[in-house]
């Protein structure tokens, strides 16, 4: 027998005890999941979260690295290619040097300096340089370290920004790709742009930023905001261009001038023969160079290593284990020879560089042009010329090897036609059956129809003309064949001196070139 009440009494301290133990253990899950919780979140962005684990002071260390300033010894002598750039900002160099200068006038610092152009032009060195020549303290920030995934960090970090900043003032504060958080805003997404608001506040608000500068990079600058382009944020707008055969030379002499150099480097030829290359490129081309050299045990960088590195950036890298039939070589060859002989015969067409009928990149072959000379506008003479030149390889194939037996790797070919007829239909007014209006997207449907019709009629008269043009030189078209079936690979001076003998007259600058054995490749 069991007293009952000594029973409910032991069972009651029983489920007294599992009670306790499961709150507790409850507990302590608890507290270990918010632990890793807030740790999670002061990574991200250094927000404290009260009453969750620990007190709302919590700082990680990376706090501290973003309002730290960067380490910078560029200077306007590291920078070359773009000289009216720098002496743009060789005013702002000079007002953080001496502000006294200009305030006296009523002159005020600029507040933001944006800097645009194409990638790899050197934005970002201009403004360490900038920071550099000033001997005043910069601050690098990419324009995606302000976005995450939590809203109000970007504008957190934007504040902590300027807040450094104001410290160490005068300063300048870089935003790398600002159109990462500078973007025209949209009404459907006003809580993503916080950021972006934050940003527009520290610029010009109620609050004085005095003698902090912002500059800031991007390739996309019809993207951005209008509140941050204009005057009163980003005071100066500067454009920097694409080097020209001056700036590409310097460049060069840059890279090269602490590597040794074989005497048959010409660095104003390579500096003509990459019409436009940036400086991002042209430090590829060295760099290739250089690799090429160590590799077959030279003591010195040679001309022909340095050309080979501008063949691989602009025909891409040989693939000499890839197996091709002769029937395939064959094709290959005259597809390519009518490429070069309407190059070299069409007024308008940029001089050859080059011809191989060896595989690069994704091309079975390549005829590649550089233009003789810098670039601003292109004519609509040479705009047709760029079309025949691209039906060259079609028409040639059919001529030797008849309709039937036409590939598809003249599909590149048609595909570059199609669009530039396209462009100079819709863009570019070259069309009387349009006229000249620049058309943007979504036309009418009839609109459209016209559209068509004039690209297609475009391109069937550059047809038209190729077939004339290589039915004359059809036997320059065999020799030229024959001698990349040879060698596989052709220079424009050999080119030349197959193509001479079967040619008829010419043009008055080629003439020129001619009698005096010069050979423009650039």
């Amino acid at each position: 027998m069991v007293d009952p009440k000594v029973s409910n009494r032991s069972r009651f301290a029983q489920e007294l005890i599992s009670t306790i133990l499961f709150t507790v253990a409850v507990g302590l899950v608890w507290l270990m999941g918010a632990a890793a919780l807030q740790k999670y979140v002061g990574s991200l962005g250094g927000i404290g979260t009260s009453g969750v684990g620990s007190s709302s002071s919590y700082a990680p260390k990376e706090l501290n690295k973003e309002v730290m300033p960067e380490k910078n010894v560029k200077t306007f002598k590291d920078v070359k290619g773009c000289d009216d750039a720098k002496q743009e900002l060789e005013e702002v160099v000079e007002y953080l040097k001496n502000p006294s200068k200009f305030t006296r006038l009523g002159g005020k610092l600029p507040k933001g300096i944006l800097l645009t152009g194409a990638p790899g032009t050197g934005k970002t060195l201009l403004a360490k340089a900038i920071a550099g020549e000033a001997g005043v303290p910069f601050f690098y920030r990419a324009g995606s370290a302000f976005e995450e995934m939590f809203v109000g960090v970007g504008a957190r970090r934007v504040r902590s920004l300027f807040q450094a900043a104001k410290k160490k003032a005068p300063c300048i504060i870089f935003i790398d790709e600002i159109d990462a958080i500078g973007s025209t805003r949209k009404q459907w997404e006003g809580h993503t742009k916080k950021t972006l608001h934050q940003l527009l506040v520290e610029m010009d608000g109620f609050e004085q930023n005095e003698g902090i500068i912002l500059m800031a990079a991007t390739n996309l600058p019809d993207i951005l905001d209008p509140a941050l382009t204009r005057p009163g944020r980003f005071d100066r707008h500067i454009v920097v261009p694409n080097p020209d055969v001056r700036g590409r030379q310097e460049i060069l002499d840059l890279y090269l001038h602490d590597k040794p150099l074989s005497d048959d480097v010409d660095v104003k030829a390579i500096a003509r023969g990459t019409p436009g290359f940036n400086g991002a490129d042209l430090a590829n081309l060295v760099n290739i160079a250089a690799i090429k050299a160590a590799v077959e045990g030279a003591n010195k960088l040679t001309a022909s290593q340095l050309e080979h590195a501008k063949d691989r950036i602009l025909m891409g890298t040989e693939r000499k284990t890839m197996f091709l039939s002769e029937e395939s070589k064959k094709l290959t060859a005259f597809h390519e020879s009518g490429h070069a002989i309407v190059a070299f015969n069409t007024e308008g067409a940029h001089p050859i560089h080059k011809a191989t009928i060896m595989p690069r990149g994704s091309a079975l072959g390549m005829v590649t042009q550089l233009p003789s000379d810098d670039e601003t506008s292109i004519s609509k003479k040479q705009l047709l010329a760029l079309l025949d030149v691209c039906m060259g390889g079609r028409v040639a194939e059919e001529l030797v090897f008849g309709q039937d037996h036409v590939t598809t790797g003249a599909r590149s070919d048609l595909q570059t036609a199609t669009e530039l007829a396209k462009y100079m239909v819709s863009n570019c007014g070259m069309s009387d059956a349009i006229g000249p209006v620049n058309i943007k997207e979504r036309p009418s449907s009839e609109m459209q129809s016209r559209i068509d019709a004039e690209v297609v009629k475009l391109l069937r008269e550059a047809y038209d003309r190729v077939t004339t043009l290589l039915k004359k030189h059809e036997k320059a078209l065999h020799a030229l064949a024959n001698a990349l079936l040879e060698y596989e690979t052709l220079s424009a001076e050999e080119i030349k001196r197959i193509l001479l003998p079967h040619r008829e007259g010419g043009f008055p600058e080629q003439q020129e070139q001619q009698e005096e054995g010069e050979l423009v490749l650039a």
